[in-house]
This record gives structure tokens, sequence and C-alpha cells, in this order.
């Protein structure tokens, strides 16, 4: 009986440890600083505090379903109803996002960029990886169209989480964009995971997803398995182009390829040669562009 006892101690700290370290790691992933996040894209000519600070912007604050306030700004310098909606990734916040504002900024579009829940001065207290911040992006999205209009033509980028949070809004029943732009994202959370597991501590998947699984689930009330844009994918009507780099070893380009041949109706991909996860733009720059212009062009919008 003690020894049994024993057992159950063990088995159970187990458990204990390791659903709490992972889905911390999780639920509360290290961010980075804006300080680090404006150097960074600064040395790589990606960001000019004087540009950013010249343009005009009306800053939002909108209440998420959730209850905390999702902040965001609006750029508007084209007296034009097409707007992009510019989702950032994981660890970031929309400042990050600044590169591909300037880029659509250039092509004529007004833009709107705005922090997903937990980073920047948006509100929450969890990342889920797309799930909570797919109903975000759908608040953003009717609130855009609330204070212009319906009949706006609307496109969504986003880049890694973001690409996810974009994915999983389009397959939600409403559809509510003409347009998406994917790059980087995972096709699946738990493929993902999977992944990242074998890469960074090279343990058995058995002994921790079962668990991770359960923890989620119970902690922040919902499905990893959910989490998946390769289940949302059918439901996308409206076209989407897919990025990826070929050197990302944090989401393997695999995975976009896999979206693409999945995904029904009109779509693009592009896998850049060059750049790691999320850097597709910073080093492929002109053929980046050209691929939008021509993705934009074969829908009517160039």
């Amino acid at each position: 009986m003690k020894k049994i006892f024993i057992t159950f101690l063990i088995l159970l700290s187990y458990i204990l440890i390791v659903g709490f370290f992972f889905t911390n790691k999780l639920m509360f992933i290290k961010k980075k600083d804006t300080n680090e996040i404006i150097e960074r894209d600064t040395k790589f000519g990606l960001y000019n505090q004087e540009d950013y600070d010249a343009l005009e912007r009306r800053d939002f604050s909108i209440e998420s379903k959730f209850g905390y306030s999702i902040k965001g700004s609006v750029f508007e310098p084209h007296a034009t109803n097409k707007y992009i909606i510019i989702c950032h990734g994981v660890t970031v916040n929309r400042l990050n996002s600044v590169k591909y504002m300037n880029l659509f900024l250039q092509k004529g579009w007004n833009v709107l960029i705005y922090d997903h829940r937990r980073h920047g001065e948006s509100g929450g207290n969890t990342t889920s990886y797309g799930h909570y911040e797919k109903f975000d992006l759908q608040t953003v999205v009717n609130w855009l169209k609330k204070d212009i209009s319906e009949s706006i033509v609307l496109g969504i980028h986003g880049e890694s989480m973001g690409a996810v949070t974009t994915l999983l809004y389009g397959g939600m029943v409403e559809d509510g964009a003409d347009f998406y732009i994917a790059d980087c994202p995972f096709s699946d959370l738990e493929a993902q995971l999977l992944y990242r597991l074998k890469v960074e501590f090279k343990i058995p998947s058995v002994l921790v997803m079962p668990i991770a699984k359960s923890f989620v689930q119970l902690r922040d009330r919902y499905s990893i398995k959910g989490v998946s844009p390769l289940l949302a994918i059918s439901n996308i009507k409206s076209p989407v182009l897919f990025i990826h780099s070929h050197e990302d070893d944090y989401i393997p380009a695999e995975m976009s390829k896999l979206l693409y041949e999945k995904k029904e109706g009109f779509k693009k991909l592009y896998i850049a040669e060059k750049g790691s996860h999320a850097m597709s733009y910073a080093e492929n720059r002109e053929e980046y562009s050209k691929v939008i212009d021509e993705f934009l062009v074969e829908l009517g919008l160039g």
C-alpha cells in the first residue's frame, strides 16, 4: 500500500509539474519589450520613429466580448474605401505591424493596426494562439465596418500567430473579409507544439501532450485541437495568399504548403528563398511587394 501511495504521489507530481510548466509557457509566453521591437525594426530599416509620428492616425479602444479593451490605430491618408487590417505575431505588438502598414499605405490602402490580447496596450490575461484572438479580430472588423461603411473593401494580413488568427477568423461562418494574406502560419497548433517539443526539449510527445492538452482545457477553457487553420481552411471562400520563407525553422514552410493545398477556390503561394521565421518581407522586400501586387491585380484590386 505504501509503494502504491508513493507511486501515486510521484505520478501526481509529474502531472502537475509538466502540466503547469508547459501551459505556463503557452499561456504566459514572454513578450518582447516595445523598445526591443523598435530597435530591431529600425536596424532592418523597417521602422522610422519620425515617419511614424508624422502620420495622422485615429487611436481607438473597443471592448472585447471577453471583457477587456482592444487598443489600436487607424491610418487613413487615402480617399478610398480600401482598408487592410494587420494582425501581428506572438510576443510583439502593433508597432511590429508598421512595416506592413507602410507597404500597404504605399499601395494606396488605408490601414488598421491593433494589439492582440495580452500584448501591447490591449487587455487579456492569456495568449491562446488564435482561439480567443479570432473573436477579437471579429470585433475589430465589425467596429471598422460600422465606423466606416459595410461596403468597404477589406483585406486582412497576418504574421505568424496573426496569420493563424486571420485564417481562423476567415473560417468562421461570416468570412468577413474580401481577401486574406497569411504570412508563416502554423497549420495546426497541436502539430506545431509537437514539432517544438521535438526541437527544443527532445522529449517524447506522449509524455507531455496529453497532460498539456488537459491543462489548457482546464486553465484557459479552449481545446488545443480546435486551434487548427487546417480545419478552418475549407470554410474560407475568399481568396488567400499564403507566404512563408524556405529557411523558417520555427514554423516549417510545409505547413503553409499544406494549407495552400487544402484551400479551395482562389489562392496563391509564395515561398521566399531567404529569411528566418517572420522575416520573409525583411529579407525579400521587392519580391514580397511584387507578389502582393500580383495578387491584388488578379483580384481586380491593384
